[in-house]
């Protein structure tokens, strides 16, 4: 079992929550129930956007059944320079230096030494919010 996933149940899913749909790492946005049937198990259809392209996936299963959930964690990181389509940033933590895409809903209002939040998982990195801004 790859260390960047771990499994948990259809049943325990909620809106905000992560889980993968296809490898990719999504939020739940939407949560659909039907009834169980004469001859079957409650279905759950879920709707998600994926954390790192920002695709709408949808996923059906028995309430019943397993799924995969992404390994996220959260981390704090300085930005260093932007260019158009990339932000270099420090780890606060660890100092190392790497660069992640600029979000499209930050360009403009990022600014050099802003306090960022960045979400990793699965050997990807995106900046999720701005925790303060810079100079």
């Amino acid at each position: 079992m790859p260390d960047d996933i771990t499994y948990g149940s259809m049943k325990d899913l909620k809106p905000g929550r992560f889980l993968l749909i296809d490898g990719v790492p999504c939020r739940v946005v939407e949560i659909d129930t039907s009834s169980p049937g004469k001859h079957g198990a409650a279905k759950m259809r879920i709707t998600a956007v994926g954390i790192f392209d920002g695709s709408k996936k949808t996923l059906l299963k028995p309430s019943s059944a397993d799924i995969e959930v992404p390994v996220i964690s959260k981390k704090k990181a300085q930005v260093v320079s932007i260019t158009e389509n990339l932000v270099q940033v420090m780890d606060l933590d660890t100092y190392d230096t790497y660069e992640v895409p600029m979000p499209e809903e930050l360009k403009g209002s990022l600014k050099q030494g802003s306090e960022v939040e960045i979400m990793e998982s699965m050997n990807r990195r995106i900046i999720s919010r701005v925790m303060s801004g810079g100079n």
